[in-house]
């Protein structure tokens, strides 16, 4: 009697502390981004990329490990909207298609300030910074699957600064940014929506 006693009151405990925890995380404030400052002006189409090609690669702190070594410039990326790839077909704009970390920079545009939900599909793992906010990560491998969405207040229409931390492992690679209004549909963001 004592022990049923019990188990109802910590069934009753956890369920309590599971509502609290919801509804925090439905009613968390958007993060607010810091538009680029100055704004940029003359910016070329794309994001810049370098790479960093390690014998493997199994982690973010792998990947920031391998771009403190032999790095290359690599032929810039013209937004975030790279599909599943087929076996053998290389990551993004990199030489290889497996064990590839790249480290991309620029700027992305958004033509209306207000509330937008961000989420990317990434395979493997990604660390994504807009506008001084953490608004994408997967610390690990997997196939081509969305982030946890994100939303962001931008306070204004313009640039935004983007610094990505990438990295595919084997077989097949993707990456893909996509945002909408929030409480809308998200779509992907078009390359015209990037800078650097």
């Amino acid at each position: 009697m004592f022990w049923e006693h019990d188990m109802k009151k910590a069934i009753s405990t956890a369920l309590a502390v599971l509502a609290m925890v919801v509804g925090s995380a439905l009613s968390a404030a958007p993060l607010k981004l810091k538009p680029a400052n100055p704004q940029p002006s003359g910016l070329q189409a794309g994001l810049n990329v370098r790479y960093a090609y390690p014998s493997d690669v199994k982690s973010l702190a792998q990947a920031r490990s391998a771009l403190k070594y032999r790095v290359e410039a690599g032929r810039p990326l013209s937004g975030l909207d790279y599909r599943d790839t087929s076996v053998g077909e290389k990551a993004l704009t990199s030489k290889r298609s497996e064990r590839v970390v790249a480290d991309i920079s620029g700027y992305v545009r958004f033509d209306k300030p207000g509330v937008y939900t961000i989420d990317f599909l990434t395979n493997d793992g990604l660390h994504a910074v807009v506008g001084g906010q953490l608004v994408g990560k997967f610390d690990g491998r997997q196939t081509c699957q969305e982030t946890y969405a994100v939303d962001v207040e931008v306070p204004k229409a313009g640039w935004y600064p983007v610094k990505i931390l990438y990295f595919q492992r084997l077989v097949t690679s993707c990456l893909h940014m996509r945002s909408g209004p929030k409480g809308g549909r998200v779509t992907w963001m078009p390359n015209s929506a990037f800078g650097r």
